[in-house]
C-alpha cells in the first residue's frame, strides 16, 4: 500500500514536471524553427525545390503536392505525430519480439514434458 501511494505521488512530481517542462520545449523549439531569418531560409528553399521540379518536366499539380509535402516537413505538428508515430511502431515491434520469445518457451516446454510440436 505504502509503495502504490510512492508510486502515485512520484507519478503526480513527473506529471507536474513534464507538463511545465513540455510547453516551455516546444516554445523554444517553435522561436528557433520559426525565426523570421529561417522562415525567410524556408520559403527560398521552398520556392527552389518548386522551381526545380518544374524545371524537370513535372506538372503543376504534381509539382505542388510535392511541395507541399516538402514543407511538411519543417511542421512542428508534423514532426511530433512522426515521433508518436514511430513510438507506435516501436510497440508492434515490441509486440512481435514477445511474441517470438513467447513460441520459444513454448516449445522449450513442450521439449521438457515430452509434447510433440504438431498440437
Amino acid at each position: 500500500m505504502i509503495d502504490d501511494e510512492n508510486d502515485i505521488n512520484k507519478l503526480r512530481e513527473v506529471m507536474s514536471v513534464i507538463s511545465v517542462e513540455i510547453p516551455k520545449l516546444l516554445d523554444a523549439i517553435s522561436k528557433t524553427m520559426y525565426s523570421p531569418e529561417n522562415a525567410q531560409k524556408l520559403g527560398e528553399q521552398t520556392a527552389a525545390f518548386y522551381k526545380k521540379l518544374k524545371e524537370s518536366g513535372m506538372s503543376e499539380d504534381q509539382a505542388f503536392e510535392l511541395t507541399q509535402d516538402y514543407m511538411k516537413n519543417f511542421s512542428l505538428g508534423n514532426m511530433i505525430e512522426n515521433i508518436i508515430g514511430s513510438a507506435s511502431h516501436k510497440d508492434d515491434f515490441d509486440d512481435e519480439i514477445q511474441d517470438m520469445i513467447d513460441k520459444k518457451i513454448k516449445k522449450k516446454m513442450k521439449e521438457k514434458l515430452g509434447v510433440d510440436d504438431d498440437d
